[in-house]
């Protein structure tokens, strides 16, 4: 089951009931990640870590691939999402960029510039 998109603005994910409880445990395995000792424990050994959160296994591929979009189709909350790129030093934007089809420096340019023009 992938995310629902609001049919009156195109690329807008909505995070409704249904979507968080699909997403509970990957949100909480990325909220875990605020903590010093639990970055430590997942850098030494991601798939582990996963499992210590129940994850399925196909959000465990999106985590260990880093299939970004994948983990906001699998009920990830792009601000628990953020949490695991601030680790690889993606930032915000990166994200955007990755879900609204842009690069990063074209996601930038789109917001100084008012927002996106394409929805």
């Amino acid at each position: 089951m992938t995310s629902r998109i609001r049919p009156d603005l195109p690329g807008t994910y909505v995070f409704d009931g249904p979507t968080s409880r699909r997403g509970h445990h990957m949100n909480k395995l990325f909220m875990s990640l605020r903590e010093g000792n639990a970055r430590r424990e997942f850098r030494a050994d991601e798939a582990a870590y996963c499992r210590k959160f129940g994850l399925s296994e196909a959000q465990t591929t999106a985590i260990l691939g880093r299939d970004w979009q994948a983990m906001l189709d699998l009920g990830g909350s792009i601000f628990y999402i953020y949490k695991l790129a601030m680790m690889d030093g993606l930032s915000l934007q990166y994200l955007g960029g990755v879900f609204s089809g842009m690069s990063e420096a074209e996601f930038k340019a789109a917001m100084l510039a008012g927002g996106r023009t394409d929805v």
